[in-house]
C-alpha cells in the first residue's frame, strides 16, 4: 500500500472481465503475421490506454483470477460457476470453458503489460474479486476505482473510511461504463445508502446470480430483496428475524427464508469477496512514466501486430504522468501565498 499521496486515483483493473469482453468486441480475424488470434490483446491494450488516459492514476494493478472457482466457494456452494466448466473430453479436471483462440492471448497481453510496467497481481488460491476487494479495502491513500464488467464488486463501493471507492461497470462495455458509488448503488437497487456496499452483497446473497451459478431463495426477485436489506438493514438481521414472532415479516417471506437458511449461510460467504488476501504484485503498483523495457515493448507491438493500441498506451503513460505534474505544481494564487 502507498503512503504518501501521489495526486492520483488508484485504478484497479479486473483482467479477465475486460480481455473476455475485449475478446468478444473485437473480431478474431485480426491476427498477428504468424496467424495467431490478437483481437483480445488489442482491445485490451486499448481498454487499458483509455481508462488510464480518462482517470490519470498514480498507480494500476491489473488483477487476476489465479483460481477461476477457488475451493472454498465450491465447497459452500458446490452450483458455484459450474455452467462455466469445461465439459470437453480431453479437458483438465476443474477448467473454465474459454475460447481457444483466446487462452494463448492472456499470455501475450501479460507480456506487454510486463514491458510496460504496469503492475498485475494475484493471491494463491483465489479469484481477482478477491484481489480488487483487498486492495479497494487496504487502500488509505489514494481514491480508488475498480473496473470490472462483474456487478458483484458494487460492494466495494465507500465514501468512509476515506478514501473513497467507486466502481467504473463495464458490463456492456467501457462506452456505456457507470460509475457507482454509494449514491449511485442506492439509487439503482434501492438499498440503504448508509450501508449500500455491504447491503448490495446482502441484496444478491437473497436475489442470487445466475452468471454464477446461485441460486438466491426461491420466490424472492431483486426488488423484494432489496425492500427486505432496507427495512432489516443487513442480512444478518434479516435472517435473525426470521425466528422472532414479533418481526414485522410475512409468513410467506418468513417460510421462504426459513427454508433457505442453510443455502443464505453458506451463499453469505460465496458472494462476499475476501478483503484480507495475500496479495502479490508483479512489480511496484506506480504508473511508469515511460515503459519499462520500450525495446521488449517496439518488438511486442510489432510481433502480436499491436503497433497502434501500444503506441496509445505509451502516450497514456505520458500524459497521465504530465497531469499528476500538473497537480503537484502550485496554482499562481497559492505560489503568491508562500512568497
Amino acid at each position: 500500500m502507498n503512503t504518501a499521496t501521489s495526486g492520483g486515483p488508484l485504478l484497479l483493473l479486473d483482467g479477465a472481465s475486460l480481455w473476455f469482453r475485449a475478446f468478444h468486441a473485437i473480431p478474431e480475424k485480426i491476427t498477428a503475421s504468424d496467424g495467431r488470434s490478437v483481437n483480445a490483446l488489442r482491445g485490451f491494450t486499448d481498454m487499458v490506454a483509455s481508462l488510464i488516459t480518462k482517470h490519470k492514476p498514480s498507480r494500476v494493478v491489473v488483477c487476476l483470477d489465479l483460481e477461476w472457482r477457488p475451493a472454498f466457494r465450491v465447497a459452500l456452494v458446490p452450483t458455484y460457476k459450474t455452467h462455466r466448466l469445461d465439459t470437453t473430453a480431453d479437458a483438465a479436471p476443474g477448467a473454465e470453458d474459454v475460447p481457444d483462440t483466446l487462452t494463448p492471448q492472456v499470455e501475450m497481453i501479460l507480456d506487454v503489460l510486463a514491458a510496460a510496467g504496469i503492475a498485475t497481481g494475484g493471491a494463491i488460491g483465489l479469484e481477482a474479486d478477491d484481489v480488487l476487494g483487498t486492495l479497494a479495502t487496504r487502500e488509505r491513500t489514494d481514491p480508488v476505482v475498480v473496473v470490472s464488467g462483474d456487478r458483484d464488486l458494487l460492494q466495494l463501493v465507500r465514501d468512509d473510511p476515506a478514501p473513497p471507492v467507486r466502481v467504473l461497470y463495464a458490463g456492456r462495455g467501457l462506452a456505456k461504463a457507470e460509475l457507482f458509488g454509494p449514491a449511485e448503488v442506492s439509487a439503482k437497487y434501492g438499498v440503504p445508502l448508509e450501508n449500500a456496499g455491504p447491503a448490495y452483497a446482502d441484496m444478491a446473497t437473497l436475489r442470487g446470480d445466475s452468471s454464477d451459478g446461485l441460486p438466491g431463495v426461491a420466490g424472492i426477485g431483486e426488488k423484494s430483496a432489496a425492500m427486505l436489506i432496507s427495512r432489516f438493514g443487513s442480512l444478518d438481521a434479516l435472517t435473525a428475524a426470521v425466528d422472532d414472532p414479533a418481526a414485522d415479516m410475512a409468513q410467506g417471506i418468513r417460510a421462504k427464508l426459513r427454508a433457505a437458511e442453510t443455502y443464505l449461510k453458506a451463499a453469505a460467504r460465496v458472494t462476499r469477496v475476501v478483503c484480507d488476501a495475500d496479495v502479490e504484485l508483479s512489480c511496484p503498483d506506480t504508473l511508469p512514466t515511460t515503459p519499462a523495457d520500450p525495446d521488449r515493448l517496439r518488438e511486442l507491438a510489432t510481433a502480436y501486430n499491436a503497433e497502434s493500441p501500444i503506441t496509445r498506451l505509451i502516450a497514456a503513460l505520458t500524459a497521465a504522468h504530465s497531469a499528476r505534474r500538473h497537480r503537484s505544481l502550485p496554482h499562481k494564487h497559492e505560489a503568491s501565498h508562500t512568497q
